[in-house]
């Protein structure tokens, strides 16, 4: 079984403009609503490879109500902590001359429910995948992740990572089965401007020592490079199309390596580089026959 954690879940509602104009009244020319955070984009990709999984986070409030029904109905086993208090949070993104959004920040989770939710990851078992992805709300404490990879550390278990620099640097003494940088989060690890491939490669070296079992880079427009645990280079260029959208492209690429593996890493970087252009390549994440067309591209 794969289990995703998103902390802070979130309804993004998508207004469409030709251009916004502060201080006015702005009519939207169309609007859209999905139901996200990084671990449910994973998990929504990977049930529209028909590869199931449980999602596990944190919800609250009827809009808490409106995220674990949507999650449901993308086919998703959604196993949530519900909050006593408070409402998942609403981001609103502006599509128009200028891309503008506004994240909610989400509820307060308390300590009762932090303990609930590790309850729930103790039915993980030897050969499941963990995926954890994304920020930290500033409710729950910096050490969540180590806490989480600590208590889960005498099982056989898959970890995927996919976390801003500290709190990804933090779980390399867990030893995860796979990391996830893109070009940026790369050199902002290392505090350098890496820009080329053979600096890509130098790096994910580093990480590799570090503790990563596989690392995968994307790079956006050039494609993306995958180190295996052997320290096998394998790469990929990016597929082509009209760029429409940039969130949840990473999540997806993450989700097609994680149902590709059990085919080899070849054939996983592929999928992973096919699911997160067909994300980029639509207004919301990617459809199974846009995913299968790009796969021929590659």
């Amino acid at each position: 079984m794969i289990y995703t954690v998103t902390f802070n879940p979130a309804i993004d509602y998508v207004l469409r403009t030709d251009r916004i104009q502060p201080g006015c009244v702005n009519r939207s020319e169309s609007e859209e609503i999905f139901f996200g955070g990084k671990g449910i984009n994973v998990s929504a990709v990977l049930a529209e490879l028909g590869i199931k999984s449980k999602a596990l986070g944190f919800t609250a409030g009827f809009t808490g109500e409106a995220i674990e029904q949507g999650v449901k109905d993308m086919g998703i086993d959604a196993d949530f902590v519900r909050l006593k208090s408070g409402s998942s949070r609403i981001n609103v993104k502006i599509k128009a001359d200028k891309e503008t959004e506004i994240n909610g920040q989400g509820p307060h989770i308390d300590s009762e429910s932090i303990g609930q939710l590790m309850e729930k990851l103790d039915e993980i078992q030897d050969g499941d995948t963990l995926v954890l992805a994304g920020s930290i709300p500033n409710s729950l404490p910096d050490d969540i992740y180590e806490k989480i990879l600590s208590r889960l550390s005498d099982r056989d278990i898959r970890i995927v990572a996919d976390a801003s620099k500290r709190l990804l640097m933090n779980m390399l003494k867990y030893r995860p089965f796979l990391i996830k940088p893109n070009n940026f989060e790369l050199s902002e690890i290392f505090g350098v401007n890496i820009t080329t491939y053979d600096e890509i490669v130098e790096h994910a070296v580093k990480l590799q020592a570090m503790g990563a079992g596989n690392v995968l880079v994307s790079m956006a427009e050039k494609g993306a490079v995958l180190l295996d645990e052997t320290g096998k280079l394998y790469k990929c260029g990016a597929c082509t199309g009209t760029v429409k959208n940039s969130v949840g492209a990473g999540d997806s690429m993450l989700a097609g390596f994680i149902a590709g593996v059990s085919e080899g890493y070849d054939y996983a970087l592929k999928l992973g580089t096919a699911c997160g252009g067909a994300t980029a390549f639509s207004d919301g994440l990617a459809k199974k026959e846009l995913i299968d067309k790009l796969m021929e591209q590659l």
